[in-house]
């Protein structure tokens, strides 16, 4: 499998917003110098514990920063965005960064219904997302009926983050999928892509694809690791109680608040989610998902309250799978 990172320019308890999107461009920038394929950005808007909700903007500071690594958004959430200021956005950083530009796609509409209100998104508007994702490649390639600028010699490519009903967009589509979250631990999983590798239908020579997306947290031992993993999986658990995505915190912070029962067991099933132990642990769990799944590309997504930490783990991880 190829090997990438996704940061989310996650946030800190006892740090200002402006150093996670700081950390972010900092941790590119060691991506690329321990040998990682693509580092990805999120759009997440208005949520505490996430300080940029504009992966186009990030990716330009981090293609200033770096020179050779990949560089993309996992993802730019396009029921959010008109397709032409899309492309235009993505076409900018391809002229910048000629032929590093990846461009993901989701089709989230915001964490919260205040959030929602904010931009503009109904729950029950249409669902456009297939005709905009046609729309968009076309701005791309510079087939719409507009010409987005600035023109590209060759389109970016773009990739589907997909739930399950996703997988077979992408096939329709004949795109590159990434799948993570719940859709990982389904039964259904397995099936489903090897449907989509089976029904896909080439778009300009396009062949199936996938990358899988999960936590991944290496460490001397797995006590250790799973420590690492604690303050976003708490985060998550709390997020779940209060509606609310914290900042992470410090392990330490973690430990010693309450813990009701409800969090406690969200917790404890998030930490057995993740990918997180000694490198022969993490090792032999993804060779496990590699043969049930057939991934091409790993996208670690992984974020812990030590950067230090988190800056290791990377590059430990870069060792166990290059």
């Amino acid at each position: 499998m190829k090997l990438s990172l996704l940061d989310r320019s996650r946030t800190r308890a006892d740090t200002s917003d402006a150093d996670g999107v700081r950390a972010t461009v900092a941790r590119a920038v060691h991506a690329e110098e321990v040998g990682y394929e693509r580092f990805w950005v999120a759009e997440h808007h208005a949520v505490p514990g996430i300080a940029s909700g504009s992966p186009a903007v990030v990716l330009a500071a981090v293609g200033a920063r770096t020179s050779r690594i990949r560089i993309g958004s996992g993802g730019v959430m396009l029921p959010l965005h008109q397709p032409l200021v899309v492309a235009e956005q993505f076409l900018v950083l391809e002229a910048l960064h000629p032929g590093r530009v990846d461009l993901g796609l989701g089709r989230s509409l915001g964490f919260t219904a205040p959030v929602r209100r904010a931009l503009r998104r109904d729950l029950d508007a249409p669902d456009t997302f297939e005709s905009d994702l046609v729309e968009l490649r076309g701005h791309l390639a510079g087939t719409a009926d507009v010409t987005a600028r600035p023109a590209s010699p060759s389109p970016v490519p773009m990739h589907l983050l997909a739930t399950r009903r996703g997988i077979g967009l992408a096939a329709r589509l004949g795109l590159p999928v990434v799948v993570g979250g719940p859709v990982l631990d389904s039964d259904d999983l397995a099936p489903a892509l090897t449907a989509y590798r089976r029904d896909l239908r080439p778009h300009l020579g396009s062949e199936a694809r996938v990358t899988v997306s999960l936590d991944v947290l290496v460490a001397d031992d797995d006590a250790t690791a799973r420590e690492l993993a604690l303050p976003e999986a708490w985060a998550m658990a709390r997020s779940r109680r209060t509606g609310e995505f914290p900042p992470l915190e410090s392990a330490k912070a973690v430990r010693d608040q309450p813990w009701p029962d409800q969090v406690r067991r969200r917790v404890e099933a998030s930490l057995d989610r993740a990918v997180a132990g000694s490198p022969a642990t993490v090792r032999r769990r993804l060779e496990e998902l590699a043969e049930r799944t057939g991934a091409d590309e790993l996208l670690a997504s992984s974020s812990t309250h030590d950067r230090d930490a988190l800056l290791a783990s990377d590059r430990a991880l870069r060792e166990l799978v290059g």
